[in-house]
């Protein structure tokens, strides 16, 4: 764990806030003498945007309750069981190849352009849409994946398939990939026992 990154996440909080963040002189004492940080100081009630900065991960026990956003930051990976209250923006974040397990998420994920995303974790569940627009390293979507509203694959030009068990409750748009050479009955089987609730574009 970096400490500048905690570091710039209390710069930020105190910026939203125009004030001290409580918990700052105690969480710099224990970077100072690598003292372990509890999870309730690197508990953040509102919004957390880190976007376009060099941030290169993020701690361990990391809790958001609203949005967090690091498009086109620097982020190689996230901690695992990393809890997000309302979305997840991760646009553009091209040193990002996975994302972690235990991941949850209240809200969206956003992923496109993510150009050297390789895999998501098996049994992940986005509450409102999944874009991944543009993921041209994606090769497979995990089982036991669930989509709360609609999914998003264009140009996922690396994707050939959808896996078992997929569950869309919302509209599946797969415009510039390999998929559009499934009818919509052969994928809409292909996801059994899942299912496409909605229309497919292509």
């Amino acid at each position: 764990m970096e400490k500048e990154t905690i570091k710039n996440i209390l710069d930020f909080l105190e910026k939203e806030e125009n004030k001290k963040h409580k918990d700052r002189d105690s969480i710099i004492w224990k970077l100072k003498f690598d003292e372990p940080i509890t999870e309730e100081e690197l508990n953040v009630k509102g919004n957390l945007d880190l976007s376009y900065s060099k941030i290169t991960s993020l701690p361990d026990g990391l809790k958001v309750g609203g949005y967090l956003i690091l498009n086109y930051s620097s982020i190689k990976s996230l901690p695992g069981n990393l809890k997000v209250g309302g979305r997840l923006d991760l646009e553009g974040c091209e040193d990002l190849i996975s994302l972690p397990r235990g991941l949850e998420l209240g809200a969206s994920l956003y992923l496109e352009n993510s150009t050297n995303l390789i895999s998501l974790p098996k049994g992940l569940k986005v509450a409102h849409n999944l874009d991944l627009e543009n993921c041209t390293s994606l090769t497979s979507l995990p089982e036991g994946l669930e989509v709360g509203r609609d999914l998003y694959l264009e140009n996922c030009t690396s994707l050939t398939s959808l896996p078992k068990g997929l569950k869309v409750r919302g509209i599946l748009i797969i415009s510039g990939s390999p998929l559009v050479k499934f009818s919509d009955e052969e994928l809409r089987n292909m996801v059994k026992p899942g299912f496409i609730k909605e229309q497919i574009i292509r």
